[in-house]
């Protein structure tokens, strides 16, 4: 049955993929309405786990200011971030790995949202990236970070990469704790099978960086990868 389900919304995402995908563009770059564009991507991740039974509960998101914000978050599988980008903001931007720009039309949807890739193996592009992040913080954009840069096969917090954290303290904006669990069951290694599950996010209060250098960034990390860390501690919101 997981399958059949699996196949169901394989095709029926790479489907919508293909139409939403070109009318997005369009709506984005010839009628410059960037909203519209989210609101397709909006409907296509809502879509996605509609049809692989994926579940969540959220807690802790009224505590995030309507300004920019960079939330931080763990990784532990393939259900996050269609997740977290569908819950936690209506415009959510992302840094992510490079390498998925290379995926047909979804790589130009990405650079029109205003999506940054970083190519973690090049320090000066990585640089320039989290340069470019910092320049969209400043304009009041929200982003969400992956700092373990990969997902995490048993559930404990990986070491976090320095980038994301750079960029908030360039663009002075509050960094935001957030902790998802409940992913990690719906793709086991090694199979492209998507089980259902229920997903449980933790919003942790907004952490400044107000007055904060590059030289406090290493206690910044420390800061937030603690209240990550407590928020996974405090459980499932499905228990």
């Amino acid at each position: 049955m997981a399958a059949v389900r699996s196949i169901v919304t394989y095709v029926a995402i790479l489907l919508y993929i293909a139409v939403a995908g070109p009318a997005g563009l369009f709506i984005a770059i010839v009628l410059r309405w960037k909203r519209g564009l989210y609101a397709l991507g909006h409907v296509g991740a809502w879509l996605s786990l509609k049809l692989a039974g994926i579940r969540y509960r959220i807690v802790g998101l009224e505590q995030v200011p309507p300004t920019a914000v960079v939330f931080c978050s763990n990784h532990e599988s393939n259900v996050d971030p269609p997740v977290l980008f569908h819950v936690l903001h209506p415009q959510l931007h992302v840094l992510y790995k490079a390498e998925l720009h290379k995926f047909p039309i979804m790589g130009t949807v990405f650079d029109v949202g205003g999506f940054v890739p970083i190519e973690r193996r090049d320090r000066e592009k990585a640089m320039q990236s989290i340069a470019r992040g910092a320049m969209s913080l400043g304009a009041g954009n929200s982003f969400l970070i992956f700092p373990e840069g990969t997902r995490s096969r048993t559930g404990e917090l990986l070491p976090f990469k320095k980038g994301g954290f750079i960029m908030a303290i360039e663009a002075q904006v509050p960094v935001v704790p957030v902790a998802i669990q409940g992913g990690r069951d719906s793709m086991r290694k090694g199979s492209a099978v998507v089980r259902p599950v229920r997903v449980s996010i933790r919003v942790g209060k907004p952490i400044p960086t107000a007055g904060l250098t590059l030289d406090d960034r290493d206690s910044l990390i420390e800061r937030v990868r603690a209240e990550v860390r407590h928020l996974l501690q405090q459980g499932s919101l499905w228990t």
